[in-house]
This record gives C-alpha cells, sequence and structure tokens, in this order.
C-alpha cells in the first residue's frame, strides 16, 4: 500500500503529540489506509476511522488497517461528506478530527467542511489536526472557513520536527509541498489554504 506524503506528516505530528493522546477520542474522516488513525490508536486514543459510505472497498482498506496492526477495537464507519446519514449521527463528540489530504478536490470543500462543522457542533472544543499538498494557489478555504463560522493555524513542521526535505515534499509531479493546519469553531483570522 502507498501512504501519501500528506498522511506521513499527519502521523508525525501525531507521534510529537503522543503524549495527549491516551483516552481522546478521535476520528480520522478520509481515512484511507489510516495510517494517522492507526498510529493514534497505538498511542491510546479511542478511534473511529471512516471512509466514504459510496466506496466500500475504502472502508475495507481501513478494516484491513485494523487488522493487520492488531487493533480490533477500531470501529470503521461509512462517511459521505455532506451527507446526513445514520453513522454520522451516531458518532460520539470526538476531540480531534484527524483528515489527511481531505481537500483534495476543490468542489467537495463545502461537503468536507459541513461534515467538519456538522461533527464541531457535538464538541465545540474539537479540534481537526489535517494536511494537505499545495496543488493550486487559486484553490482557497478562506470564505469557506469563515460561512462555517470556522478558523485555522498553520503549523510549521519544523515545530515538530517534520523535515521538509523528506517527508513533506512529494515526488509528484511539480513537487508539491505539504501543509499542517489545525481548524477549529471560530472566526478565521488567517489565510489557510
Amino acid at each position: 500500500m502507498y501512504v501519501w506524503p500528506c498522511a506521513v506528516v499527519l502521523a508525525q505530528y501525531l507521534w510529537f503529540h503522543r503524549r495527549a493522546l491516551p483516552g481522546k477520542a478521535v476520528l480520522e474522516i478520509g481515512a484511507g489506509v489510516s495510517l494517522p488513525g492507526i498510529l493514534a490508536a497505538k498511542c491510546g486514543a479511542e478511534v473511529i476511522l471512516s471512509d466514504s459510505s459510496e466506496l466500500p472497498h475504502c472502508l475495507e482498506i481501513c478494516r484491513q488497517s485494523c487488522w493487520m496492526n492488531n487493533l480490533p477495537q477500531v470501529d470503521v464507519i461509512g462517511l459521505t461528506w455532506g451527507h446526513i446519514s445514520q453513522d454520522l449521527l451516531a458518532v460520539p463528540p470526538q476531540d480531534i478530527i484527524l483528515a489527511s489530504d481531505v481537500f483534495f478536490e476543490p468542489e467537495d470543500f463545502e461537503d468536507i467542511l459541513s461534515t467538519m462543522y456538522f461533527l464541531m457542533q457535538k464538541n465545540p472544543k474539537v479540534q481537526i489536526w489535517s494536511t494537505y499538498q499545495v496543488r493550486s494557489a487559486d484553490w482557497s478555504l478562506t470564505a469557506l472557513l469563515y460561512k462555517w463560522d470556522m478558523k485555522c493555524v498553520r503549523i510549521p513542521l519544523e515545530s515538530f520536527d517534520a523535515d521538509k526535505e523528506d517527508i513533506a515534499e512529494s515526488a509528484l509531479p511539480g513537487r508539491h509541498t505539504v501543509e499542517m493546519l489545525i481548524i477549529s469553531l471560530g472566526k478565521a483570522s488567517e489565510l489557510c489554504l
């Protein structure tokens, strides 16, 4: 399985903050191979992995990751961004939501933020720890963050020992870099994407 640079950077951020994870309720959205969520579970967090309910093979990949890492206690659920489902309604309040490279297609940004907003209403103090790969300077979340009453802070990769040369820079065409963000409720005060 290939693990995207964004997942590696988010996992490194989790590892840097591993002492704060035991007992925390953590949801990974758009989990894919689930590296950040698996690491959070290994560090003692109570983790739920999710991916699109419309893509059962993605949910199976999450389950396989749990099985390969001996984590039978980790739940895997289908959440489709922008849709209110029984699974979304059943998600308990979370402390941290992990989102590795979910801001991939601009047409999905609002659906992702509406789902995040719904989850934030269950615990207004929740933080979204997110990494994204910079693909275009024209793609911005600023207006949507304002619309959904969210703010965002960029986290310098050097602050958690991420080596920009080895981890945060991809071998993909154009050598797009990876950014780390923390999104929370409140008025947007900084440009994020």
